[in-house]
């Protein structure tokens, strides 16, 4: 994940390799989250490599020939980049981080001569990306409005955030009074998309299923074309997309698609304490890999302190049934003799699952290929 910030920089270069030997899935996101292109083989460049320019706001500029231009409503934005594996050996892996590696950044003013790309290794390191649902979430907000310029749809919002002391060019400093009132409000806040954040899995993707993408159609909309729609602006529904993700693809579905589920095939919530068994059926419509992971239901995070937190159709060790499908175990134990299939969860906390599909086909959304409900059971 490189982060760009062209305020200080001036137009940044986002240098993808061609697809020789690899793959890079990803896009490039502002700092409203709003995908600004996707990159790699499913995207502008095709496999072939290409040199991304993330401009600044109101660039005029002649954009110089060789780059993809990504104009940007911000100044901060960022790329979420996946490095494709075949599989989960360790050579599988190096040559999927090698390749990886050879993603460049740097200003497009040092193109003639640029510096080498530093990588930093952040596996061993605990980071908090959570949303605050206290006075941090205001703290965040006002550093975006002090850093960023005001968007011409936003600016309704100018005068609503100084009556709660969120002013460009002004510190944020509320006082004693105001702190428990803005706590309340952010607490409120989480229960009113929690509550719209369920009521969004209808209808489903599959019939009779409980998967689906919970993200309104104008919002899908919107997050391709920066919300261009003179006459839609989802602000609530965009609002409950990101309490439960922080990326959008430019084009979702054409070289990734994700489906999620809260409930078993019941209809229960998800629970920690039980025993679950998801059979993935057998030739999946997908060019690449799946993958299915298990994250926090209240934090939408990954379940904190587990080995691990998903299962993938390339992962190592991975058992098929005689007829090909793929039996997927969450609970708070691994079944016997199926550690490999298993994906752990916190027996004091309610989770949530997301299948992830790369490279999917059109029998995907064809629905040609169904995937089942979790199904509860007993404890082994």
């Amino acid at each position: 994940m490189p982060f760009f910030n062209t305020k200080e920089a001036g137009p940044v270069v986002l240098e993808i390799p061609p697809a020789d030997g690899g793959s890079i899935t990803g896009s490039v996101d502002d700092a409203w989250q709003t995908a600004l292109g996707d990159v790699g083989p499913a995207s502008t460049d095709k496999g072939k490599g290409g040199k991304y320019l993330v401009l600044p706001p109101g660039y005029r500029e002649a954009v110089p020939d060789g780059y993809i231009p990504l104009p940007s409503s911000t100044y901060q934005s960022f790329a979420l980049l996946r490095s494709n594996f075949s599989g989960r050996s360790d050579a599988e892996i190096a040559k999927a981080v090698a390749y990886g590696k050879r993603v460049k950044v740097y200003p497009l003013s040092q193109a003639g001569n640029p510096p080498a790309t530093t990588f930093v290794d952040v596996m061993d390191r605990v980071y908090d990306a959570t949303i605050p649902s206290d006075l941090g979430f205001f703290e965040s907000l006002d550093r975006i409005v002090q850093s960023e310029p005001w968007l011409e749809r936003d600016r309704v919002m100018i005068d609503m955030l100084k009556t709660i002391g969120i002013e460009k060019g002004k510190p944020f400093s509320p006082d004693e009074s105001t702190r428990p009132i803005l706590d309340n409000a952010i607490g409120e806040a989480r229960a009113w998309i929690d509550a719209k954040y369920e009521s969004m899995f209808v209808p489903p993707f599959f019939k009779g299923q409980h998967w689906a993408l919970p993200v309104a159609p104008d919002v899908i909309e919107g997050l391709q074309t920066n919300y261009a729609q003179p006459g839609s602006y989802p602000i609530d529904a965009r609002g409950v997309t990101y309490s439960m993700g922080f990326f959008s693809a430019r084009h979702l579905g054409a070289g990734q698609f994700y489906l999620l589920t809260i409930k078993d095939k019941d209809g229960q919530p998800l629970n920690g304490a039980n025993s679950y068994v998801l059979r993935v059926p057998a030739n999946p419509p997908v060019d690449l890999y799946w993958s299915v992971t298990a994250y926090d239901r209240q934090t939408h995070a990954l379940i904190r302190n587990m080995p691990r937190a998903s299962v993938a159709s390339n992962a190592a060790g991975v058992r098929k049934n005689p007829d090909g499908s793929v039996d997927i175990s969450f609970g708070p134990k691994a079944p016997a003799r199926q550690e490999a299939n298993w994906v752990p969860t916190d027996p004091q906390r309610g989770f949530e699952l997301m299948l992830r599909v790369y490279g999917p086909r059109k029998e995907f959304f064809d629905k040609a290929w169904v995937l089942p409900d979790v199904e509860r059971v007993a404890a082994q």
